[in-house]
């Protein structure tokens, strides 16, 4: 996938809006969670909120806004979509985002399929499955 200053130039990449104007909040947990790097914030006019956020999270682009009920109406709880993280050490990654503040939807461990897995929930509400070679 091609990168510039502005993101990926193909492929899909994941925007959450972030509900209750909490999209700076978001990105100090994904920081401190995940080891993000902020590539660009842009204030909303109001000064409060945030139009557009762009992170680089595990190598790859996660774009993040406030939400902005005046033009889209209202939002509902984030849906059942769950972005996953392929990791070289999922302990690691799931201590740290522990750490940071996410809950446990599924307690990490081997799984049957090969994989050392496990999900967490971020405190606004999206899921999160950290997945890594096996412990053996």
């Amino acid at each position: 996938m091609a990168h510039d200053d502005q993101g990926p130039t193909t492929g899909i990449t994941p925007h959450l809006t972030i509900l209750g104007g909490q999209a700076a909040a978001a990105i100090d947990f994904y920081v401190a969670a995940f080891g993000a790097e902020e590539r660009d914030r842009k204030p909303a006019p109001d000064g409060q909120r945030l139009i557009h956020a762009h992170l680089i999270v595990n190598g790859a682009s996660l774009m993040l806004n406030d939400d902005f009920p005046e033009f889209t109406g209202l939002m509902a709880a984030p849906s059942a979509v769950t972005l996953h993280l392929a990791v070289d050490d999922a302990d690691a990654w799931f201590d740290r985002a522990l750490a940071a503040g996410a809950s446990v939807r599924m307690p990490i461990a081997d799984q049957f399929w090969g994989d050392r897995y496990g999900q967490v929930e971020d405190p606004f509400g999206h899921r999160w499955s950290i997945g890594g070679p096996a412990r053996g």
